[in-house]
């Protein structure tokens, strides 16, 4: 069991021990709170200790609880930390600021505070004594720039004329309402800073160690972004390019890294720097011939032989060429990439998981040129098999866990220079096809946007679409006719995906509950209404549109039509058991 040492401190018993020795490390992100943060943390510590503008209406004995404060004792023993960066600097800047105004102030109040804050910032000699050149805080943070500016302003108190960063920002602001607050309580000034360093009470929480002192906080933290596992591995590669004397190039290629991600993966969790340290995993994954379908977590598995794969120097031009990849992908790049191959890697931004995106990380990685191109014709039919497998297993074995085995076992074979052929896991017809037959597709299954996607561009004249375009499910024969009229005596046919068409959102939300007649006018734009002024995209739909009626009949022929298609799709990329 990992061991904690957790004591309630106030500000004054934290900071003034001899012993505190504070560590910002390399994978913090930057100081980042803004003027609005800090007027809030001004105000709320201006109402605490003096309720009602009343010095005299405080109670020494309440406290104002700041949050907490995490952090582990590295090889050097100082206290590096987790959680509570941005309280811990801005407090200390306001203990600066207030400190620089006793200078010339005599009494015994403002004498004794001054001392107190400098014990607070400096550390002491063993008389007691600051020694100025020694703070009690460190920053080592790899992407700020600015690092040295706030550990010279606490050291100095002075502000270079060219200086913009958000430390001097923020102390200025402090400054200044310092100076008001001055202006309007110069009696009882010292009382405001004994108060914050008396009675404001700090939570350190000091871990055994890195990963426990994480643990704790992302489980503490509701507020703000907890540490991603990439923010860990950019320390790492800061010792190793550090070591080289790269410090600076290592900074540049990562701030580009982190802006080429945020342009790229969306998640509703995760950073977009993990994404893509996922995604090279699975391809380094293969390389070491591991197919085993327990995946370790991200940081586990980078961290493995004191993070190898971070002390290479082939690793960031790699994470970097992956990333402009996806970028391609994710903007439709017709320089990178030919219409065919755009057509499929949309289908496949439909897929009913994310796998696909694993093994075609693989594929690049292993079968890229020098230029970082890819042969179009092998790289066509590589996605039209994984297309197909990963599709049709979604309905004959559901779930991302099934499709592990077979996934991995492919990126083992393209890293060995074997083909892609899934042969182990081909399918027999027979039981797949009654899979399918009675699978219902409802819009609330992913395979059912696959699958109707896919047939989408089965049709030689439909165009590229927008992937950025809101796409969604058409019932063509529309639900609230059958709920209201009964149109169909077979009602479980209205979730058939002979009944569902891709059709642009904005159509879809007009279209909706309308007759076929009715529809058929939106679809085509006739009939414009709302926003959208353009007829739909989509090329199947004016088939459809030639049609006289869309009944029972028409949602069984079409699904039909959609079955036969894709089950010969499956026997063109040699998917079909033989003895089937």
């Amino acid at each position: 069991m990992s061991k904690l040492n957790v004591d309630q401190k106030t500000i004054f018993e934290l900071l003034s021990d001899k012993k505190a020795d504070f560590l910002i490390p390399d994978y913090q992100r930057p100081y980042a709170w803004d003027e609005e943060q800090c007027q809030t943390l001004w105000d709320d510590l201006f109402t605490f200790s003096f309720p009602n503008n009343d010095y005299e209406a405080f109670d020494k004995n309440d406290e104002y609880f700041l949050g907490s404060i995490v952090t582990f004792k590295n090889d050097d023993g100082q206290s590096e930390v987790i959680d509570g960066q941005q309280r811990l600097t801005t407090i200390m800047l306001i203990l600066r600021a207030f400190y620089d105004k006793f200078a010339h102030m005599q009494d015994a109040n403002s004498k004794q505070t001054r001392d107190r804050i400098e014990k607070c910032i400096w550390k002491t000699d063993e008389f007691g004594s600051a020694d100025k050149s020694t703070l009690k805080i460190d920053s080592e943070v790899a992407t700020d720039n600015d690092k040295d500016e706030f550990l010279d302003l606490l050291r100095t108190g002075t502000v270079q004329p060219s200086s913009k960063s958000q430390y001097v920002s923020n102390y200025q602001f402090f400054q200044k309402r310092i100076d008001e607050f001055l202006q309007a309580f110069a009696s009882y000034f010292p009382y405001f800073p004994a108060r914050i360093l008396g009675n404001c009470i700090l939570l350190p929480i000091e871990a055994e160690s890195q990963d426990t002192a994480l643990r704790i906080f992302s489980t503490l933290n509701d507020r703000g972004l907890p540490l991603a596992d990439a923010d860990i591995f950019k320390a790492q590669f800061y010792k190793y390019y550090g070591e080289m004397d790269k410090k600076d190039d290592f900074i540049s290629e990562w701030k580009n890294l982190e802006e080429l991600t945020s342009s790229i993966f969306y998640l509703n969790a995760g950073s977009p720097m993990d994404e893509l340290f996922a995604r090279y995993m699975y391809y380094l994954r293969a390389k070491e011939g591991n197919k085993s379908t327990t995946t370790e977590a991200l940081r586990k598995f980078y961290e493995r032989n004191k993070y190898q794969y971070l002390k290479r120097s082939e690793t960031i031009p790699d994470l970097k060429s992956l990333a402009l990849f996806w970028k391609g992908v994710s903007n439709q790049d017709s320089q990178r990439f030919s219409e065919s191959v755009l057509k499929k890697l949309f289908v496949l931004t439909y897929a009913p998981n994310g796998m696909w995106q694993n093994i075609v990380s693989v594929y690049f990685l292993y079968h890229r040129t020098s230029e970082d191109a890819l042969s179009e014709p092998e790289f066509e039919v590589f996605l039209d098999r994984v297309t197909a497998f990963v599709f049709a297993y979604a309905i004959t074995n559901p779930g991302v866990n099934a499709l592990r085995t077979p996934v991995y076992d492919e990126m083992v074979n393209i890293v060995n220079g074997k083909d892609v052929t899934f042969s182990r896991y081909r399918f027999n017809e027979g039981q797949a096809r009654s899979f399918f037959e009675n699978y219902r597709f409802t819009n609330q299954r992913n395979i059912t946007r696959s699958m109707i996607t896919w047939f989408a561009y089965t049709f030689s004249d439909q165009s590229l679409l927008d992937v950025n375009e809101i796409f969604h499910l058409e019932h063509i024969f529309s639900r609230k006719r059958q709920e209201m009229e009964g149109g169909l005596k077979n009602s479980s046919s209205i979730e058939s995906l002979g009944n569902k068409v891709l059709l642009e959102g904005s159509i879809n939300i007009r279209a909706s509950d309308y007759r076929f007649e009715d529809k058929k006018k939106i679809y085509s734009g006739e009939q414009r209404r709302g926003k959208n002024k353009d007829a739909t995209k989509v090329h199947e739909i004016y088939e459809i549109l030639k049609l006289e009626d869309f009944g029972e009949a028409q949602i069984n022929e079409r699904n039909g039509e959609i079955l036969d298609k894709f089950f010969a799709f499956l026997h063109d990329q040699n998917l079909i058991d033989a003895a089937s």
